[in-house]
């Protein structure tokens, strides 16, 4: 019986040590200070009109939810684009990055952070990087991160933050590591 102790300890050890729940974040721990929470389950339907009010999961911005049939290409944008197309690039397990800089000159060299976020996001099949940049009037902040169920706040951009949440790409996504077109 005391011989067995140990090897029920080793077996349990091995048991426990391992979790699927979420994959290695890049800088280790560096990554455990940040908090990407995961929204509720919403639908994924699609809406007939891209210009409807009834996108999105009520957040703000939204992170999942009914959305158009269409998505956007994974590229920098300088004019909004409907929130309910986006939403379906979230659905393909794209990443979103949004700014809101309405001061005269905008916010260049935060915008060039979200560029650099945008360059390492997963690739698709075709090379193109499955992210895009993009402006919004009605974000709460002046900066956001998101992909499918997470959203990631900020007054200024975060490079480490937006590395971590990067590394959660795919991970909830109802259809995931779908390519982008640029």
């Amino acid at each position: 019986m005391v011989r067995a102790l140990p090897a029920l300890l080793f077996s349990l050890c091995l048991a426990c040590g391992s979790t699927t729940e979420d994959p290695p974040t890049p800088g280790g721990e560096a990554c455990e200070r940040f908090a990407f929470p995961l929204s509720d389950t919403p639908s994924a339907s699609h809406v007939s009109s891209c210009s409807s009010t009834g996108c999105g999961n009520g957040e703000n911005p939204p992170n999942s939810g009914m959305h158009c049939t269409t998505w956007l290409s994974c590229r920098s944008f300088t004019t909004e684009q409907p929130r309910c197309s986006w939403l379906h690039n979230l659905e393909h397990g794209h990443a979103v990055f949004l700014y809101n800089c309405p001061e005269e000159g905008g916010c260049p060299d935060e915008v060039a952070k979200l560029e650099a976020a945008r360059a390492i996001a997963a690739q698709g099949s075709n090379g193109v990087r499955r992210a895009l940049v993009a402006p919004d009037a009605q974000l709460p902040k002046r900066f956001a991160a998101l992909l499918w169920r997470r959203t990631y706040l900020m007054d200024s951009v975060d490079p480490e933050a937006l590395e971590c949440l990067l590394a959660l790409q795919d991970k909830e996504a109802p259809e995931p590591e779908l390519g982008c077109s640029p």
